[in-house]
């Protein structure tokens, strides 16, 4: 399987309810840095996975909505637990849509899967990786 990988950072607020998640059930800050790997068994026409600057384009475009905000304070995520999981998922559902919606360009048409990795520091990480035709549009 052919990948290629782009990266971007954000930094937000959130909190997490619930005695498992100990001190971070208070309102405090998170800063990750998130890859995103778009992979296919074969190269495009082009020979190239996907364009890497319309890749990169749709992760900005991704994260700029919580980029900076306080998750507790967005009505899309009244009552969600935003864990670092659930983070990975709601990115891949957008960069999927992105996908699906011909903004990666052409010969995005032949990505099969993507990767959505949140590295929370030099010790821990989470993912989630599913098919480009799973998620929200």
């Amino acid at each position: 399987m052919y990948a290629v990988e782009v990266r971007d950072h954000i930094m937000l607020a959130h909190s997490l309810k619930g005695d498992v998640f100990g001190p971070a059930q208070n309102l405090h800050g998170a800063t990750y840095v998130v890859d995103v790997a778009f992979m296919r068994e074969t190269l495009s026409a082009d020979g190239i996975v996907v364009d890497i600057g319309r890749a990169h384009e749709a992760l900005k475009a991704a994260l700029a909505p919580i980029n900076y905000a306080n998750l507790d304070a967005m009505p899309e995520f009244d009552g969600v637990l935003t864990t670092t999981e659930f983070l990975c998922k709601h990115i891949f559902d957008q960069v999927a849509g992105a996908a699906r919606s011909g903004a990666l360009g052409p010969g995005s048409e032949g990505l099969q899967k993507i990767r959505v990795t949140l590295n929370e520091s030099h010790v821990a990480r989470a993912w989630y990786e599913g098919p480009v035709s799973e998620g929200a549009v």
